[in-house]
């Protein structure tokens, strides 16, 4: 089984990332900052976990407020560094973990938790900045995989710390149920007190900052416990953030020992780092049997309903190319470009040759089989000229007509609009 062998918080402050970018390891400024991370790498030299679970915020950078989540896990394949306004860091992307993410997605959400699902996308200082000076990298690869969760807490209403803490429980019930063995570390960043906008930006609370990491290690509960505007009023409003750090508390048991703690303020925020190493005992077999019977309860039996596939995570990430490349039907110049010279189109996208053979053939049963979710079907059917009901038809194995005899009316229709009826 999985089992998480400890926790580490650390600040995300950009300031980090400049510093290794700009090689200030001997800047005597500077230079508090990698003394302070060097326990943190040498723990994770020797720990060797196999997959962090590593929560962050992003910074209205890949998750806008067009639709902004609270907390969004990551369940692709790898994640690369993104550019904030003055170009990507060069640094290397981060391998995912996706079954154990699909298995934390589902854990989670039958512990009702209404998660959010990404990948594809890019991640910013709140990931990769603690990342560049966390771990050793030979031939520049990072030694382990992650699973990033990112927790919604710039636009209001945003998580509570309770809930925070409550999400980390859970995670552990997820991870000691995952059947592989995996040594798991949960990572958190953000904080520590700081303010960056309006007349009280430059606030900090040294204070705060000090008593925050006691209370973490002993009394995550008394946290919990605390407002938004208590955590405003503390450590500022941006340092709020800290209650991403109760994930990673919940996720531990009531046992730690605390082995690390540093704590360093050279400008705008204050910037800690913490290890915990989990004393607590695992939860039992007979218990992680029936948290995954639980998890598996709401789709028990529907593999008998003949020629039915539900578009689970395992299909979202395998198919993620050719549904994304369906997807963009939805913008004119995709279409006109598919239209007019689709191999080029294909190219263009990537696509493998059994994803260009099955769009190229309009083998419509063949693409629910690969993994393409119905929707984007429809989509492509649009661009053809193809009406709904022909699609239908050809996955049943039937003519249109006979399809058609099935109905109550003899109608045929399309999402297209009025570029094509």
């Amino acid at each position: 089984m999985a089992r998480i062998i400890g926790g580490v918080a650390v600040s995300h402050t950009p300031t980090i990332g400049f510093a290794y970018d700009h090689s200030k390891q001997n800047d005597p400024a500077w230079a508090p900052i990698f003394t302070a991370f060097e326990p943190l790498r040498a723990w994770f030299r020797e720990q060797k976990p196999d997959v962090l679970i590593y929560v962050f915020n992003d910074h209205v950078t890949s998750f806008f407020f067009d639709h902004y989540s609270a907390f969004a896990l990551g369940v692709g394949e790898q994640y690369a560094v993104a550019d904030e306004g003055g170009g990507a860091r060069d640094l290397p992307p981060a391998a995912g973990h996706p079954a154990l993410a699909r298995h934390i997605a589902t854990s989670l959400v039958t512990d009702e938790f209404d998660m959010s699902f990404f990948q594809d996308k890019p991640l910013d200082h709140g990931f990769f900045s603690p990342m560049s000076v966390l771990l050793d990298r030979p031939a520049n690869q990072w030694p382990t995989t992650v699973v990033p969760l990112q927790v919604g807490v710039l636009q209001f209403p945003i998580p509570s710390a309770a809930r925070c803490y409550k999400l980390g429980q859970a995670l552990r019930r997820a991870v000691e149920s995952y059947p592989e063995d995996l040594k798991v570390a949960v990572v958190a960043t953000g904080g520590l007190s700081h303010q960056v906008h309006g007349e009280r930006a430059g606030f900090n609370n040294t204070e705060w900052d000090h008593q925050f990491l006691d209370l973490i290690t002993q009394d995550p509960a008394q946290l919990a416990g605390m407002t938004h505007a208590e955590y405003a009023e503390l450590g500022g409003l941006e340092g709020a953030e800290v209650i991403m750090w109760l994930i990673m508390r919940g996720a531990l048991s009531a046992n730690v020992k605390r082995l690390h703690s540093s704590y360093y303020l050279p400008s705008m925020t204050g910037i800690a780092t913490l290890i915990l190493e989990d004393e607590g005992r695992p939860a039992s077999g007979a218990q992680q049997a029936r948290h995954r019977a639980r998890m598996g309860e709401q789709l028990a039996g529907v593999e008998k309903l003949q020629g039915t596939y539900p578009f689970d995570l395992e299909r979202s990430v395998r198919a993620y190319r050719i549904n994304r490349y369906l997807h963009e039907m939805i913008r004119p110049e995709h279409r006109a470009a598919f239209l007019a010279d689709p191999e080029a189109s294909f190219e263009a996208a990537g696509l493998s040759e059994t994803e260009r053979d099955l769009i190229r053939r309009r083998d419509w049963r063949g693409l629910i089989h690969y993994g393409v979710i119905f929707f984007m079907l429809e989509k492509l059917g649009a661009t053809l000229g193809v009406p709904n009901l022909h699609i239908y038809a050809a996955m049943r194995g039937e003519s249109v007509e006979d399809f058609m005899k099935t109905r109550n009316t003899q109608v045929n229709y399309s999402v297209a609009g009025k570029g094509r009826a």
